[in-house]
């Protein structure tokens, strides 16, 4: 593993550590490149705050502490400034105003919520419930084809526990729009690591089935978590098995 696209910050309310722990772990850990991606502020028009995200006010923070951190290791690694964020319908355009503020990399879709948040479901709550999967589905094409996307964090987070035909029929849909896209599929390790309910064996079955590309996302919430070898060896490992295509280096010259 080369790079790693996956990067949270303190900034977000749930990692811990502060931002050159991450990098000076990465060059430890011997990867090229680095690239860090908190959850994208959002100003929302209803006045709601995200208790996942940082503020919109922290985005200068945040931007010039990247910025600073790859000048002072531009020798030693590469360093990209990104985001992870979500496709909210009413909410999209006021995402990208606010981060467009700055110049950045990529945006890494990763679709937390349906709906606009504050109105919608967590995907990795269990459901039966078929709207909330094709939510889930029907938003993650929307941001598809934004056109706005690098990649696709944990695809498989929707722990919809229903007919397996129905949800065979719905991620199908995900994994053909992110093909015709060239748009690749990350492959978690902190779900890997956690025993979460994704990487899903099902989604990625699927995924072979369309020739989908993958990468792997460190999903780092910590700075130790930048690279995990034991858990990057067994999704390697898992990936080859599946025959699913690896890409990794450099993800920004497949777009």
């Amino acid at each position: 593993m080369l790079a790693n696209y996956h990067t949270h910050t303190y900034l977000c309310k749930h990692a811990n550590g502060n931002m050159e722990e991450y990098v000076e772990n990465a060059i430890k850990s011997g990867l090229q490149i680095l690239g860090f991606s908190d959850h994208a502020p959002v100003r929302y028009s209803t006045g709601y705050q995200s208790y996942f995200k940082m503020h919109p006010e922290e985005l200068s923070l945040y931007v010039n502490e990247v910025l600073r951190l790859k000048e002072k290791y531009k020798s030693d690694i590469e360093i990209l400034l990104g985001y992870e964020a979500e496709y909210y319908p009413l909410e999209f355009k006021n995402m990208i105003d606010v981060i467009s503020l700055y110049p950045y990399d990529y945006l890494i879709l990763g679709q937390h919520y349906t709906k606009n948040e504050y109105d919608g479901f967590y995907p990795g709550f269990r459901t039966e419930d078929e709207n909330i999967l094709k939510d889930y589905v029907n938003q993650l094409i929307c941001g598809i084809e934004t056109g706005m996307f690098t990649y696709i964090a944990h695809p498989d987070l929707i722990n919809y526990v229903g007919d397996e035909k129905i949800y065979i029929e719905e991620l199908q849909k995900v994994c053909q729009a992110a093909k015709k896209a060239n748009m690749p599929l990350e492959y978690n390790i902190l779900g890997l690591r956690q025993n979460r309910q994704y990487p899903n064996p099902l989604f990625w079955k699927i995924a072979a089935g369309e020739e989908n590309t993958v990468i792997i996302g460190s999903d780092a919430h910590t700075p130790v978590d930048v690279f995990d070898k034991e858990s990057t060896i067994r999704a390697i490992e898992e990936i080859e098995s599946m025959g699913l295509k690896r890409v990794e280096n450099n993800i920004l010259e497949i777009i």
